[in-house]
């Protein structure tokens, strides 16, 4: 069994921490660099119920896209949901540690997953400059009715579901994909030159003024949902890691939905 600092060694090497924003906290949040891990779990949140199933799994290491303390802490005490986490981990020997920017910039990459996802070819980063988001091709042209049906079918099921804006019957060949919140990347996706994108937190003013812009059709999925197939593509990285070096590690990526949303409901009545 590896050592939790070897193990940690060849994580930063497939995201280096360096490769994250400046306002981003990855890296390792608690663990003893000298202990052996067996059992890994990936995880997009770093939340209590994928601390409670580390724990259930005898999981030596959990490691999720988002960050546990974003914007830092000046406690740990468990009477708060994130002390809690902190606590947990420690009395049960294990290791918690964060890839979030770094992973969404790598090669493969947050974007990369989402796209395999949805087995769309890629082609490029859609910013070119940090290597964020891709620009993918379709292997057949779509509707953008048929292109949103496809991202339903192959992401996991959230409350939110998929929301689109543009015209359901365009057709589309190219398309741009971001995991995670994109309407930043407007700009980007216009020089771009795709028929769609899609992404989440898709805002109502970036909208409007996108589709009033341009035909460009849009495909907002659950935050959660378009950076889970992430936790699979590393899963399978480290396997992969575990084989080369003899570790023989077990790991898992939960399958625990962490989105925040939990119901959906349309309503029937008119505009007030």
């Amino acid at each position: 069994m590896p050592r939790l600092s070897e193990v940690i060694a060849e994580l930063d090497a497939l995201w280096p921490p360096d490769r994250a924003e400046q306002w981003d906290a990855v890296g390792t949040v608690c663990g003893d660099p000298d202990a052996r891990v067996g059992r890994v779990l990936f995880a997009v949140d770093p939340v209590r119920e994928i601390a409670d199933e580390a724990v259930s799994l005898g999981a030596d290491l959990i490691v999720t896209h988002h960050p546990l303390y974003l914007r830092g802490t000046t406690t740990v005490a468990a009477g708060h949901f994130k002390g809690r986490v902190v606590h947990d981990l420690i009395k049960n020997d294990i290791a918690l540690h964060v890839a979030h920017t770094n992973a969404d910039t790598a090669d493969p990459g947050v974007s990369d997953a989402l796209a395999g996802a949805l087995d769309l070819r890629v082609t490029g980063p859609l910013v070119p400059e940090n290597g964020l988001g891709r620009v993918c091709e379709l292997d057949r042209p779509e509707t953008l009715a048929e292109f949103a049906a496809r991202a339903a079918a192959r992401l996991p099921a959230t409350a939110q579901g998929i929301r689109v804006a543009g015209d359901p019957g365009m057709t589309v060949r190219r398309v741009a994909v971001s995991g995670g919140s994109g309407d930043s990347l407007f700009d980007a996706v216009r020089a771009a030159g795709v028929d769609a994108f899609l992404t989440s937190d898709l805002r109502h003013h970036p909208v409007s003024e996108a589709t009033q812009r341009t035909p460009l059709g849009l495909v907002d999925a659950a935050h959660w949902a378009t950076e889970w197939p992430w936790c699979e593509q590393a899963a399978a990285q480290l396997d992969a890691i575990s084989d080369r070096h003899g570790w023989d590690l077990r790991v898992h990526v939960s399958k625990t939905v962490t989105d925040p949303w939990s119901s959906h409901h349309t309503s029937p009545g008119a505009p007030n």
